[in-house]
């Protein structure tokens, strides 16, 4: 039959339409679906003041490679690209010279997810003086009800303590750092298990409402409220302070920034002391963490800190009018603070404070996870637990004489003069990596030196509160395991326990 041209263009028509079907079934076929896999920050939002400054973020991912960009010079990450896992990136921003708040965002990509943005702003530099508004809003009388122990009464009734580490304080939130939320039943093992206090460290900075005007979120202050109230219900006493909370306080202990710190730790403390003004004597305030300071120059600055503190809290009035209230030593180091502690801060209410330190001594055994140039990591602690084979392990310094030494340094500085002595955080980290009889004589090393700092501490009159950061890994300290409240680490736990007997 002969063809029309008609005939030829719906020929054309069809066959092209046919191409195009196998094409598509061919793309189909050959290009792979592709799997979008997390990537996640701890925040979408970073609010800073108009003086240099800086933020933690987390970032947790599934891509094999990601990137991390700052969209203005003014703003610097540490890490600009990273791959599998979580790590910490510190965020830094310079100090805003402008008369106004400026702006500027953080991308975080990779080709395997989705993008993160995160937004950034910085207040004016006319805020950087750092002068808040008042927070002592509603200042009551004096209320005694509850609060009739002296700091040296109350330090009798503290026999172990135990630290809610990495948690409260954790930046980018209650969890960012592996542990689950505080519950009562946890604050309920703790108690069950020995322990009658509890410290809790906590971050206010990251959990401002308003950066500008220092105002932190109330469901924040609800929070750690309702964390307090969980221990006071056991007849527990608890700590709660400012920690490390981005550097702040502790990074910032010179001449030049002591206005502006000073500023922010008065409005940080009306509103912390105002919110939990309501418990009796088993709540104390702690002003710092580990304040670094190194000279009598930088002393003189935290000391001026500590004032603002007490002064802080005293002036909400209520049951803080006469509240145990607890000041830092330098870096919370011993010797330092026996050499540069000579004077204390005012407090007009007599025998209501007491002095911080730490103890991870040697850090080549409590803490050092690799080989430093300064010095090689120990294994074994104390006398009858140095290792015959493993030679180089066993430490050079550090053990029972220094221990007593120094906890007695505290005890002629501060206990015998009234005024107790928090010993806010010791312990020593599991090294699970050794095996066989190395590992059996680390445990038990390390079970001796924990009942040997909780009894030297006791008897020079020390209180001290284990550092428990929720690991259960090697080099972790943690004794109860927070998924199911449970004791993991009987060992470590029944030393504590052995050291007040």
């Amino acid at each position: 039959m002969k063809k029309t041209i008609k005939d030829y263009i719906l020929s054309f028509v069809l066959c092209f339409a046919f191409l195009g079907v196998l094409a598509c079934s061919s793309d189909k076929e050959s290009t792979p679906e592709t799997t979008i896999k997390t990537l996640t920050a701890s925040t979408n939002k970073i609010d800073f003041d108009g003086k240099e400054n800086t933020s933690d973020i987390t970032i947790n991912s599934e891509a094999t490679v990601w990137n991390l960009a700052s969209s203005e010079s003014w703003l610097k990450v540490s890490q600009a690209t990273g791959s599998k896992g979580s790590v910490i990136v510190r965020i830094t921003a310079s100090a805003n010279t402008e008369t106004t708040t400026r702006t500027a965002s953080i991308t975080l990509s990779s080709s395997e997810a989705k993008t993160v943005t995160i937004a950034v702003s910085q207040t004016a530099a006319t805020v950087v003086a750092g002068l808040y508004p008042s927070y002592n809003t509603n200042p009551i009388a004096a209320d005694a009800s509850g609060m009739g122990s002296s700091a040296v009464e109350l330090a009798a009734k503290i026999k172990l303590g135990w630290n809610i580490g990495n948690t409260l304080e954790a930046t980018g939130g209650e969890t960012a750092w592996g542990n689950p939320k505080v519950t009562k039943a946890l604050i309920d093992a703790v108690k069950a298990n020995g322990f009658n206090a509890i410290r809790i460290p906590c971050s206010w900075n990251q959990n401002l409402e308003n950066a500008t005007t220092a105002k932190i979120k109330t469901e924040w202050l609800d929070r750690v409220k309702e964390v307090v109230q969980y221990c006071v219900d056991n007849d527990m006493y608890v700590v709660v302070n400012i920690h490390w909370d981005g550097g702040w306080l502790e990074n910032n202990i010179t001449e030049a920034k002591k206005v502006e710190t000073n500023a922010k730790q008065k409005a940080f403390w009306e509103q912390i002391a105002t919110h939990l003004r309501g418990f009796d004597e088993h709540l104390l305030f702690a002003s710092a963490n580990e304040p670094a300071v190194e000279d009598a120059t930088q002393m003189a600055v935290l000391t001026s800190y500590h004032q603002t503190f007490i002064d802080a809290v005293r002036s909400t009035g209520g049951k803080n009018a006469t509240r145990v209230l607890v000041v830092q030593g330098p870096t919370t180091d011993i010797e330092k603070t026996n050499k540069l502690m000579t004077t204390l801060p005012t407090d007009k209410v007599a025998g209501r404070m007491m002095v911080e330190v730490h103890y991870y001594s040697p850090w080549n055994f409590a803490g050092l996870t690799k080989d430093e140039t300064w010095g090689k990591m120990f294994y074994y602690w104390g006398a009858g637990f140095h290792s015959a084979t493993d030679t180089e392990r066993n430490p050079t310094w550090g053990e029972e004489a220094d221990l007593e030494k120094n906890f007695k340094l505290m005890k002629t500085q501060f206990v015998d003069k009234g005024i107790p002595v928090l010993l806010g955080e010791f312990g020593a980290i599991r090294r699970t990596t050794l095996t066989g009889d190395a590992l059996t004589l680390h445990l038990n090393s390390r079970a001796y030196y924990l009942k040997t700092v909780v009894k030297t501490a006791k008897a020079n009159g020390l209180l001290p509160f284990y550092w428990d950061e929720g690991s259960l890994g090697n080099n972790g300290f943690g004794i109860i395991n927070r998924s199911d409240n449970t004791v993991f680490d009987t060992q470590a736990l029944n030393a504590l326990i052995d050291g007040l007997k």
